[in-house]
């Protein structure tokens, strides 16, 4: 658990420094700035003293002192409060330590804290009335610092706007700052070399803690001002896995640093005071991690997820981590969504959509009489409009769920005091009727609810949490009836998380939080409107200039709750899952999409090849050249197999159309159409007809049987630069901007006659068209054009389904999946991009040093020919090249793979083709 986890890591510095304090003892926005070694000095009755030995903190807004004695309360006068400060003797009030040595400090005030006796986590105890309390130093020529340093932290608390409180104590913290710089001392290796030092603020949950940020040649170094909990933080360059930008406060000031892959918390979060130091050291890591660690693109968490790589969780929490929302910032806390509706039933029945929350509606939609009434208010009101009075994620609401294991986050949020026993987190099935009921209540979850870690659920600290109106006492969480463990509840809600009804609706959720329902009018219609404050831009601090009502602004921000950041703009794909067929099919394009050979439950011939077919791409990075023969004069262009894989047709630019056998390993056929380059060429199935195109704007038939081109279809105004066929049905893509569909092209052409070719549909473009493939039934066709765009078309229809900006350049091929869920492009950019066919988003991008020319996949790998010759192997879902192999003297132009997948075929700039098998 994520929260758990830091705690943890909080709690071992804690250990390193021996100390009940913490930072969480100051109050929010409060600075810790330095400590010294005191005796609390108090008068007994008989006019004795008692000195209690401690440490003395000073910190921007309030005295600390920490007995040693852990069965004393640590005492905190806050500043504000004080009405006299000085050294011993100048008060007139000092009678009564008559006997306290010149190195005394009095501080009279009009209240006090005490807090953890005997190290016991509980509400603070507040004691009012003018009162004195001296503390006297053990070095003793540190009093006068001491008290001008107080006096001038008391001037900074009693100014009345709060605007120049802030700025004063921003003064004084970045004089501070100023006189030091990092100790080289506290380098691991005397050799490490210096590349930048700043200041900058360690953040942890509330807490930020001003120091030095260095940065060597190995290590990433942290050296909090006031060495607490530790004097030097130190990250292993080497050992970073993660670094990213993140907003803090609203501002870009924010940089966090993991040593783990999929970990939710970080290393270390750091808040710097200027963006280009922020942008400086992250350039520096970057760059670093380019050279040590494998970069895994955003894109393709949603491409993994998708395809069952990665589960509903953990996609939530990538998600999370790429909209700024972390562990260590309360006010963009990982937010998750309520999942189960069901919190009475004895049994949770799973298999009953009635069991779940409707994901498609955030939550202060889910009851349509309290929507009505919320939707009446954000009528009547006036700009800007917000729907909701309260966030679904806050500070508050993230302790609220956390309160048994973060009891002091929770007194510090709250000024030393718990929230009213009836209201805190005593049941599940309550909070959840709140939420669907309450006037103000719309909170999501958080990932604590999906994890193994029971301890949120349980009060195993025995704190004193306070008694409810029917008199039973705060304790565990009551659950519902289903669960009969806490161990229990978190299984069920992950298997709630990771069942098919959440994964068939989840990307409606995504939509809500992070996607294209977030903002404008589409969050409108959702119902998805919060406060303009919450969102990324929707207030520009730098632009305003009262003090005092920029304090107030970021307050209410922190306080309220921030919307994470927009990731998806168009609608977020769904996953594809076994029921995905149950899902309306209204429309061509659905059925198009669901009624793929390879779905999910299905018998057809494609099933009994599909071990084949698994096995060749597991060992697809084991493909070893076979043969290779050069039997053109210029770049082959395309390559047809007959279906008993004895003949290979190939076209090249110099024009011809050429007939090789591989079993005489001869070639039997060269035939030229006219004196321009061919482009491409197919075999229909009857193995008797080959089809060529080719630049001087035609298709080429010509008749295997009769050895003679047969037919020409002269149908485009410039060249054709690829052909597909299917079902008695050409489709022809050319030069002049258009792709072209012809019915009557049989598989078996009589080559005896002419044929009438009547045109169907024309699919025009902008620009010349460079590539087009159909999907496996021929309900969709994708083209690729010169300017980059990616068209998804709709052939039943003969209409533009989506337009992708892709490539910046010509795509070079374009293909869908055996699925037909996703279409992949490569482009002569270098990349390859993967899209979601339903929706027309961009999943996944990759890129490489040189275009890859051609390329066949499987929906996870694909094989590509580059522009250097080399075949390319890529694991999409890991994001990496796998196996480079060495192949073409020129760049790869075409190839062929047969249906098991076991045996393909290239051809190059180089004239030849070669011949691959799969080595197992």
């Amino acid at each position: 658990m994520a929260f758990t986890r830091k705690r943890q890591r909080e709690q071992q510095l804690q250990l390193y420094s021996k100390e009940r304090f913490s930072l969480l003892l100051l109050n929010l926005e409060e600075y810790y700035f330095e400590q010294h070694t005191a005796f609390h000095v108090q008068s007994q009755a008989s006019h004795e003293e008692r000195k209690t030995r401690g440490s003395l903190k000073i910190c921007s807004k309030s005295v600390i002192f920490e007995p040693d004695a852990i069965s004393q309360p640590i005492i905190k006068i806050p500043l504000r409060d004080c009405l006299k400060i000085g050294k011993y003797g100048e008060n007139a009030a000092n009678r009564h330590f008559a006997k306290a040595k010149s190195s005394g400090i009095s501080l009279i005030f009009r209240q006090v804290y005490f807090i953890k006796e005997h190290n016991i986590v509980a509400p603070y105890k507040i004691e009012r009335g003018k009162m004195e309390h001296v503390f006297e130093l053990e070095v003793s020529g540190k009093v006068e610092d001491v008290v001008e340093t107080l006096l001038q932290l008391h001037r900074a608390s009693c100014l009345d706007k709060l605007g120049d409180q802030t700025a004063m104590i921003t003064a004084i913290l970045q004089s501070r700052l100023a006189r030091t710089s990092f100790d080289k001392n506290r380098f691991q290796n005397v050799s490490e070399k210096l590349h930048m030092e700043c200041k900058a603020e360690m953040v942890t949950p509330l807490v930020t803690n001003p120091g030095h940020v260095c940065i060597t040649d190995t290590n990433l170094y942290f050296q909090p001002l006031n060495g607490h909990p530790k004097p030097v933080v130190q990250i292993t360059l080497q050992d970073v896995r993660r670094i990213y930008k993140r907003r803090h406060g609203l501002m870009p000031l924010g940089l966090e640093v993991f040593c783990t892959e999929d970990d939710l918390c970080s290393d270390i979060y750091l808040k710097f005071y200027e963006p280009q130091d922020r942008d400086d050291l992250y350039f520096y890591i970057a760059t670093y991690l380019e050279h040590h660690v494998t970069e895994h693109p955003a894109e393709s968490y949603t491409l993994q997820w998708q395809r069952g790589h990665l589960s509903n969780y953990q996609y939530l929490l990538h998600l999370n981590n790429l909209a700024d929302r972390s562990c260590n910032d309360l006010s963009q806390y990982p937010v998750f969504p309520w999942i189960i509706n069901d919190y009475s039933s004895p049994e949770l029945d799973l298999s009953n959509p009635g069991t779940f929350r409707d994901l498609s509606k955030p939550v202060g939609a889910l009851n349509q009489e309290r929507l009505e009434r919320l939707l009446t208010r954000y009528q009547e009101m006036p700009e800007p409009k917000f729907m909701y009075g309260s966030h679904y994620s806050s500070p508050g609401y993230v302790l609220f769920y956390l309160v048994r294991i973060a009891p002091e986050y929770m007194l510090c949020l709250q000024n030393g005091r718990f929230d009213n026993a009836d209201r805190m987190f005593n049941s599940i099935a309550e909070t959840w009727k709140n939420c669907l009921d309450g006037a103000t209540d719309f909170k999501e979850l958080i990932p604590e609810f999906y994890d193994e870690d029971v301890s949120f659920l349980v009060n195993s600290l025995k704190l004193d949490l306070g008694k409810r109106q029917g008199g039973q006492m705060v304790e565990d969480v009551e659950l519902p009836a289903w669960a009969s463990s806490p161990q229990d509840f978190l299984q069920k809600n992950k298997d709630a998380l990771e069942s098919s009804y959440v994964s068939e609706h989840l990307h409606e959720w995504i939509d809500l939080i992070f996607g294209y329902k977030q903002r404008g009018s589409e969050a409108v219609g959702a119902h998805n409107v919060f406060h303009p404050l919450t969102y990324e831009g929707g207030v520009d601090l730098n632009s305003i200039e009262d003090p005092d009502e920029k304090v107030a602004m970021l307050t209410q921000i922190l306080e309220f709750g921030q919307t994470p950041k927009q990731l998806f703009v168009t609608p977020h794909p769904r996953r594809i899952t076994p029921k995905f067929k149950s899902v309306s099919q209204a429309s061509s394009y659905s059925t198009s999409v669901t009624d793929s050979p390879v779905s999910p439950g299905e018998e057809s011939f494609e099933d009994l090849t599909e071990e084949s077919r698994s096995l060749a791409w597991n060992n697809i990075t084991k493909l070893q050249l076979h043969e290779q023969y050069k039997i053109h004069k210029e770049a082959v262009t395309g390559i047809a197999v007959s279906c008993n894989g004895s003949s290979v047709f190939t076209t090249s630019q110099d024009s011809t159309l050429k007939m090789f056998s591989k079993e005489s390993k001869m070639l039997q056929r060269s035939v030229s159409f006219s004196n321009m380059a061919l482009s491409s060429c197919l075999l229909l199935p009857g193995d008797t007809t080959v089809i060529s195109s080719s630049w001087d704007n035609n298709v080429y038939f010509y008749s295997i049987a009769f050895g003679r081109r047969q037919d020409t279809l002269m149908g485009h105004d410039d060249a054709v630069s690829k052909i597909c066929w299917h079902n008695d049905r050409l489709y022809s893509a050319s030069w002049d901007s258009t792709v072209k569909v012809w019915s009557g092209v049989p598989a078996e052409m009589p080559g005896t006659k002419r044929h009438q070719f009547d045109l169907l549909a024309e699919l025009e473009h902008d620009v010349s068209v460079n590539t087009i493939n159909l999907n496996a039934v021929s309900t969709l066709l994708v083209s690729g054009t010169k300017d980059g765009m990616v068209n998804i078309w709709d052939l039943t229809t003969a209409t533009l389904l989506h337009q992708i900006s892709c490539h910046s350049g010509t795509v070079c091929d374009a293909a869908f999946s055996p699925d037909s869920r996703h279409v992949l492009s490569t482009g002569v950019d270098g990349c390859l991009k993967v899209i979601d066919v339903q929706t027309g988003t961009l999943i996944s991008s990759m890129a490489s040093e040189e275009p890859q020319r051609c390329f066949v996949w499987d929906g996870n790998s694909v094989l590509s020919g580059s522009r250097s010759g080399e075949l390319f192997v890529w694991d999409l879902l890991g994001a990496k090249i796998s196996e480079r192999i060495q192949g073409h003297t020129g760049a790869v132009t075409c190839m062929w793979m047969n249906e098991q997948c076991s045996s393909i075929i290239t051809g190059g700039e180089d004239r030849q083709i070669m011949f691959w098998k799969l080595q197992y």
